[in-house]
C-alpha cells in the first residue's frame, strides 16, 4: 500500500490530473455520443450489456443479440468495444489520481482513506473483464452458455458497484474539503 501512496503522491499535480481528467472524459464522451448510439441504433431500444448496471440474464443477452442482428453485433464488436478497451485504463488511473489529489489536499493520503483510490482501479479491471466477456459472447453467439453470461454479468455488476461506491466517497471527500475551506475562509 505504501508504494501506491508514493505513486499517487508523486503524480497528483493539478495540471497532470486535469489533463488526464479531460482526456478520460473526451474518450467517455466519444463513447456516449458516437459508438454507443451507433451500436444502439441496431438494438431497437434495448440496452447494451455494458449499460446495465443492475445486471442482465441469459434471455436478455439472446434477445439483444437477436435484435442487433449480424451487422449490429459486428458494430458492437468493432466500434464500441475497441474504444471501451481504452477507457477502463484511463478511468482507473484518472479517478485514482483525482481522489488522491483531494486526499492530499486534506492531508489524509494514507490508510484507510487511500483505499478510495483503489476503487476506480477495481472498476477498471471489472470493465476489462466485462469487455472480454462481451467479446466472448459476441464471438460465440448463438452458442452462448449460462456460465459465460453470468460471469460477464458479475463483471458488469462489480464495475457498477465499485464505481458507485467510488463516487459516493469522492462526494464525501469533496464535502469535507469544502467545509474545511469554508471554515478556513471564515477565520480570515
Amino acid at each position: 500500500m505504501q508504494r501506491l501512496i508514493k505513486y499517487i503522491a508523486s503524480n497528483v499535480q493539478g495540471k497532470k490530473v486535469l489533463v488526464l481528467f479531460v482526456i478520460t472524459n473526451v474518450v467517455y464522451g466519444f463513447m456516449l455520443f458516437v459508438t454507443i448510439p451507433k451500436t444502439m441504433a441496431y438494438a431497437n431500444g434495448m440496452k447494451l450489456l455494458d449499460m446495465m448496471p443492475m445486471g442482465y440474464d441469459y434471455d436478455h443477452v439472446v434477445d439483444l443479440f437477436n435484435t442487433l442482428s449480424v451487422e449490429g453485433r459486428h458494430i458492437y464488436l468493432t466500434n464500441q468495444i475497441p474504444v471501451d478497451m481504452v477507457y477502463p485504463f484511463l478511468f482507473g488511473l484518472t479517478y485514482c489520481l483525482v481522489i488522491g489529489y483531494f486526499l492530499k489536499k486534506l492531508n489524509i493520503l494514507k490508510e484507510p482513506f487511500v483505499f478510495l483510490c483503489v476503487l476506480p482501479i477495481i472498476a477498471g479491471i471489472a470493465d476489462y473483464l466485462e469487455n472480454f466477456g462481451i467479446i466472448t459472447l459476441l464471438n460465440t453467439y448463438p452458442d452462448l452458455t449460462l456460465l459465460e453470461v453470468n460471469l460477464t454479468m458479475m463483471a458488469s455488476m462489480l464495475k457498477s458497484i465499485s464505481t458507485s461506491v467510488y463516487f459516493v466517497g469522492l462526494i464525501g471527500v469533496l464535502l469535507v474539503l469544502g467545509i474545511k475551506t469554508m471554515f478556513k475562509i471564515n477565520r480570515i
